[in-house]
């Protein structure tokens, strides 16, 4: 990086330190294992998310003569898309198991926290393809395809996924 690139740089303002190119600092390698392993750590958090709910949801209904009990419906695609929009969207931007795998998913265009509402199109779309094996594969062929190792809900949602 020449000086006049580092000056602009630092001249801009405060950033995220995923704003400085994570393609080129290598932020990028061996993010599909750890994603692999931080969807494993997700599922059991989901999981306990879900009792719990369930949980809820009956001893609820039990006080509203059951007009609650319709929620079970929703009960583990809201959990799981709710659980990913509020971990990914807020300040850690991960969820507990990219946390922990040290992973980070932030804005592909800015480099900053991508938001509640881009991190929960991301989820959607997560859990539509990973519903449906024909988008399924298709999602990881590009991600194994492309050198910044994005998968196709990434591009879709606009989100990188890099190394903290």
């Amino acid at each position: 990086m020449s000086n006049s690139d580092y000056a602009s740089r630092s001249s801009a303002g405060p950033q995220s330190i995923y704003a400085m190119s994570p393609i080129a600092d290598g932020r990028t390698d061996g993010v599909l294992s750890r994603r692999v392993i931080a969807y494993l750590i997700d599922l059991v958090v989901i999981s306990f998310l879900v009792v719990l709910f369930a949980i809820l949801i009956f001893i609820s209904g039990i006080f509203t003569l059951g007009l609650t009990w319709g929620l079970y419906v929703i009960l583990i695609p809201g959990t799981a898309i709710l659980y990913s929009a509020l971990t990914i969207g807020g300040a850690s931007m991960g969820t507990i198991g990219m946390r922990l795998s040290g992973l980070a998913a932030v804005d592909a265009s800015s480099g900053q926290p991508a938001g509640v509402i881009v991190a929960g199109l991301h989820a959607l779309l997560f859990y539509v393809g990973i519903g449906t094996l024909l988008l399924f594969v298709l999602d990881v062929v590009i991600g194994l395809a492309r050198s910044d190792r994005r998968l196709g809900h990434d591009l879709l949602a606009d989100i990188i996924v890099v190394r903290r």
